[in-house]
């Protein structure tokens, strides 16, 4: 009798236990070294998310996907989750953030034959800035008279229309464009420039849909989480080993 009561509770606390973790629906982008399939622990961003949900009850289930479809998806509850959010308050209309991760510098890069020399964003009037698609740089472009945005999904394609002559400018975060270069402009590196202008940081989120019933539930577990691995140090260790690895934030 006795070995059966024991039993019935450890199945219990067993149930009780898988119950409480509970999976939803996570996506990413491809945006190297932040997510991407093939790097290490799917990049960055990733490892730094997922590091931070194995303190809390809610086990992500990652998907990489197209940015715009990611972001929509989520807007409309097809997803419950972004990984890598920036924050822009047109998208608080739909979206939760949690608090910020991870901190990016952003840059703007110009071929070296372009002799001019750039410290503010009016200065850019009248050329064409390669962007990529729906992303939330922090920087009014419609106040900058007659610039044209070109717009790719990654920013590959973007330095490679730089280099072509399709566009007169890039921005790019410093350190995808450090890993870009690298691996995919190591004999023409020196052909790229960085223009002498201050642009705002930027920070990512893991932002949850306000249609999704446990997106509130899950913001707070995730920024407790959060706090404790920022404070013992651990998170900056995994920000310190990418950074050191391809290049990092000068």
């Amino acid at each position: 009798m006795l070995r059966g009561i024991v039993l019935l509770l450890v199945a219990m606390m067993f149930c009780g236990g898988a119950q409480a973790e509970q999976a939803f629906r996570l996506m990413a982008n491809t945006s190297p070294p932040y997510a991407d399939a093939q790097l290490p622990n799917q990049g960055l961003a990733l490892e730094l998310v997922k590091s931070v949900f194995a303190q809390t009850d809610y086990a992500p289930e990652i998907t990489i996907e197209n940015w715009s479809r990611a972001l929509e998806g989520t807007q409309v509850d097809v997803y419950d989750a972004l990984a890598a959010a920036w924050y822009s308050k047109e998208r608080e209309e739909d979206l939760l953030f949690s608090k910020p991760y991870l901190r990016s510098e952003l840059l703007i890069l110009k071929l070296r034959s372009n002799q001019g020399r750039y410290t503010s964003l009016d200065q850019l009037a009248g050329s064409r800035l390669g962007v990529r698609t729906d992303y939330a740089y922090g920087v009014d472009f419609s106040a900058i008279p007659n610039l044209t945005l070109v717009e790719e999904d990654q920013l590959v394609p973007l330095l490679l229309n730089l280099l072509n002559g399709k566009v007169d400018f890039v921005i790019a975060d410093q350190r995808s464009a450090a890993m870009e270069l690298h691996e995919y402009f190591k004999d023409k590196i020196t052909q790229f420039a960085v223009v002498d202008i201050a642009l705002p940081p930027v920070e990512r989120h893991v932002a949850a849909s306000r249609a999704w019933p446990e997106g509130e539930n899950m913001i707070a577990e995730f920024n407790r989480a959060l706090a404790a691995k920022q404070k013992d140090g651990s998170l900056e260790a995994i920000i310190r080993k990418w950074d050191e690895r391809y290049g990092g934030v000068e």
